[in-house]
């Protein structure tokens, strides 16, 4: 596995090293609700190391022998500099850019580990678990709620969604995230999936959008 670098759209690389990945479950209703899963009344976090990030768009190598591995298309978020114990008036500021994440999951092995009560991280967090695009330089006037995601898998939109429809938005998210695990340059949040997941196959294309800002093509090997 090549060893990963954030970088911008424009090609430049971000000066800090991949750190690690701090993500949020069930943060949109609908798809808590098609996997049965209870709504959360705090955000549901949980962590991916760096080498869990590859290129979105190189070619998707699957795990082999472990199941079903669904696709979560997820809004994704650069930091920039140290956020520890923040209020989310002070979050923007920490925010080098914004890009999209494929939060792979191993679906079977997932809903075994849920019910023995264990981490998911066996399920969530192996090499090559999160694939990135590039990264779009952030504005601080950003309205994060008029962002949209598609994805399309084969031709058809297998995801779609909009970040007004998040149960707890960025600033929330990030200042609850920092007042558990300090965030530092290079780290990198996932803040959830719309409703749509499903699994993925050897040979499918996908098309992940954020809506008139980014495009990633990708195949599943």
């Amino acid at each position: 596995m090549n060893l990963y670098r954030h970088h911008f759209i424009d090609g430049s690389e971000f000066a800090a090293a991949p750190g690690k990945q701090v993500c949020v479950g069930r943060n949109y209703a609908e798809h808590a609700k098609e996997l049965g899963n209870e709504i959360p009344d705090t955000p549901l976090l949980f962590i991916k190391p760096a080498t869990a990030m590859v290129a979105m768009a190189e070619p998707l190598e699957l795990p082999a022998g472990d199941g079903s591995c669904h696709h979560e298309l997820e809004l994704a978020l650069l930091i920039a500099q140290p956020l520890s114990k923040a209020a989310p008036s002070e979050c923007r500021a920490a925010i080098a850019g914004i890009g999209l994440a494929l939060d792979l999951t191993l679906r079977d092995l997932q809903s075994e580990l849920k019910k023995k009560g264990q981490p998911w991280e066996r399920a969530k967090a192996f090499d090559g678990a999160s694939p990135l695009s590039a990264f779009i330089p952030f504005e601080q006037d950003l309205d994060f709620a008029s962002l949209k995601l598609r994805l399309m898998r084969n031709g058809g939109v297998q995801q779609q969604g909009s970040c007004a429809d998040m149960l707890f938005s960025v600033e929330t998210l990030l200042s609850e995230i920092s007042h558990n695990f300090s965030l530092m340059p290079g780290d990198v949040v996932l803040t959830g999936t719309p409703a749509g997941v499903g699994p993925l196959c050897s040979g499918d294309h996908l098309l992940c959008e954020l809506e008139g800002l980014l495009k990633v093509e990708t195949v599943v090997l």
